[in-house]
This record gives C-alpha cells, structure tokens and sequence, in this order.
C-alpha cells in the first residue's frame, strides 16, 4: 500500500512540499536551540515548562481520542464509525509522534532520554508515560495498517486484531492518565495538585478530539469526495457535546473548591490567569477570557439539536471547540501551573519565536504524517469501493 503515496494530483504533492518548508524551518531553528540552549526559550529557573510541554498535553488528548470511534464500533457493533476508524486511529499515529518530537525539542539535550530506557526507573511516572505513548503508537500502527489491508482484499481482519483493538481502548485511557499524573504528582504546583486532573485531562480529549478528526473529515469529504455519514456525524457531535459538557463542568468544580474553601493556593493561579496581578494583566489573560468566550458559545451551538445538525453552523462549533481547549489544557494549564512560583513571586513566561517556529515544524511533522497516511486510506477504501 506503500505505492499509493507516490500517485497523486500535483495539488498532493504542492501539499507536501509546502509542509516540507516548515518542517524545514522547524529543523534549522531546533539547530540553533541545540547550540545555544534553552535560552533561546522563554523558559528559566521558575518556569521549567512552557509551550512545548503544553502542547505535548494536548496532543495526548487528541491521540487519545480515536476510542471515541473504536469503542462503539467494536463493543457495541456500532456499524456507521467503521467507515472512519482508520482516519482516527491515523490521526493517532501522528499526534502521538508529535508528543515525543516535542518531549525531544523539551529536553535540551535529547540524548538525555536514553537514560529512561538505559536506566529504568519504575517508581518514575516518566518511565510509564514512554511505554505508554510508544505501545500506543505501536498499537495503532499495527491495528490501522492491518485493518484497512483487509479492507483492501475485502478479506476479514484475524481474531488476534481483534486482542489488540481491546487493548488499544485500555491503552487510550492509559496515556492520558499517565499524562495527568506527571502533574498532579507535583505537590508544590497547586493549580495541578487535584484529584480529577486525570478526569479532566480524558472529558477534554474526548470532545476536543473527536471535533478536530470531523473538521479534517469535513475538508477531506469535500477534497475527496468522501462521504462521512449523517448518522456517523450525529453520533459523533452528540458525544462531543456530552464531553464539553462534563469538561466545563470539572473546571467550574476546581474554581469552586479553590474559592469557596478560600485556600491561596488554590486561588492564585485562576486569579492570574483570568484577573491578572496587581503589576497588571500577563498576554495569557486574555487567551483564557477568549478561551471561555469560546467554550461557551460552541456548547451554545452545540445543545441545541437544530444548530448542531446544521452543517453550516457545525464547523465554526467545533473550531471554537478545538481553541478554547487547545487554551485551557495547554497555554493555561502550564502557565498556571508555575503561577505563583515556590518562591511565592509571579513567574512571568511568554513562549519566544524560536519556540514557536520549532513547535510549527513540529506540527508540519505531524500534519505530513497524517496527510501520507489518510491518501493510502482513502485511495484503498477507494480501490474496494467503500469510499
């Protein structure tokens, strides 16, 4: 199935090269990172995190979405997501390369990670987050690329697939919660250290997810000519509205326990984030106001039934969706992490255009990975018919 990313419409291949500029530019930048340090960054002592760890929490969301689609389609013999598993389980691949690029681009010097692998540590929570994202990885590779072979010969897919996809459900649930535990393990970052950090981290991958793989959907139905299923787009809108819903809920109980208990370390970070501080407002008050604009107005679109089934309404639903989480789980949440610092001042970070052009080059990886693996599906799924 190889072949099939060599034939392409020159528009195709335009693609890739243009996301081959900026992986390009991404590269030469992260060279100069390399030589000069993380104080090409906006990192320093008290802020040891910034905008690529914050999209690595993202991403793993979005990764970990594709059992949104596997778990009707296989448990529950929910027939209308088998058209579109693949794409999700697809989308996998390329987000969960993407969290280990930029753990690599985190790190300074990446060799540095061979010690996790070298030197195992097992009471480490790093150690567990690199044998989840790499069997996740693998549980994708192996079960996306079996499944649409099969698809291909119109043959059905061995018991032993089966095992796996079972698996990759378990697997799913894994990496985010791993993820979150990174955080929530850290008792000196108050704004992390609460107990449904994990179940925040897994409501917003499932809405968040799901709404990112039907707007590429969307684009590719209309590049494509691939029809995506009313009742495919239905089901799959209902869960990300169930999902938004029960994520704005969980942030609503965090500022509530924080204020109504009254505790300062629980309340600085929301302050700083959404009133600022006395020496005035920080740039990522005003993303988490448009962050919250956002959130609000795509679940206004979303309840009611006669807007979410508009598809001309539905789009800008799930963009302002995919934003206003992309803000509170990755520019807020590490932001507020280290506000205040340990040191009780206010941390100021702001990400510098070196990260952010290695971080482009970053999701230029990911979108080429995904744009080769979607044409080897859709011309497959075109070679049998089932487009």
């Amino acid at each position: 199935m190889l072949e099939k990313v060599l034939k392409g419409s020159p528009k195709y291949y335009m693609w890739l090269a243009f996301l081959g500029g900026i992986i390009g530019v991404g590269v030469i930048t992260y060279l100069f990172q390399l030589k000069y340090g993380l104080g090409l960054t906006g990192m320093n002592r008290d802020v040891t995190w910034g905008f690529y760890i914050a999209q690595f929490t993202y991403l793993v969301g979005i990764a970990a979405s594709a059992v949104m689609l596997v778990l009707p389609a296989y448990f529950h013999g929910y027939k209308h997501f088998k058209k579109i598993i693949i794409f999700g389980e697809f989308m996998a691949i390329g987000a969960v390369v993407m969290c280990m690029l930029f753990i690599v681009v985190d790190m300074g010097m990446p060799q540095r990670m061979l010690n996790v692998m070298l030197h195992p540590t097992p009471n480490s929570v790093m150690f567990y987050d690199m044998l989840v994202l790499i069997g996740y990885l693998c549980l994708n590779a192996i079960i996306g690329w079996k499944t649409l072979e099969c698809e291909r010969f119109q043959v059905a897919y061995p018991n032993w697939v089966k095992y796996l996809i079972y698996t990759s459900v378990i697997w799913a649930f894994s990496i985010h919660t791993v993820t979150a535990f990174l955080s929530q393990g850290l008792p000196g970052r108050h704004y992390w250290l609460t107990a449904i950090l994990a179940a925040r981290f897994l409501a917003s991958a499932f809405c968040a997810g799901p709404a990112l793989l039907l707007l590429l959907l969307m684009v590719v139905k209309k590049l494509a000519k691939f029809e995506i299923g009313k009742e495919a787009i239905k089901t799959l809108t209902i869960i990300i509205t169930y999902a938004m819903c029960i994520n704005v809920f969980f942030f609503l109980c965090e500022v509530f326990t924080a204020f109504y208990s009254n505790i300062p370390g629980h309340m600085h970070p929301l302050h700083y984030l959404f009133a600022g501080t006395e020496q005035g407002l920080p740039w990522v008050t005003y993303w988490m106001w448009i962050g919250a604009i956002f959130a609000i107005a795509s679940l206004a679109l979303l309840i009611p039934t006669s807007l979410r089934e508009n598809m001309k309404i539905l789009p800008w639903a799930l963009g302002m969706l995919v934003l206003a989480t992309w803000i509170d789980k990755g520019l807020g949440l590490i932001v507020g992490g280290f506000a205040p610092s340990p040191f009780e001042t206010w941390a100021t970070y702001a990400p510098t255009v070196p990260e952010l052009l290695i971080s482009l080059g970053i999701f230029g990886v990911g979108a080429f990975i995904v744009s080769i693996l979607w044409k080897i599906a859709i011309d497959v799924k075109k070679e049998a018919g089932t487009l």
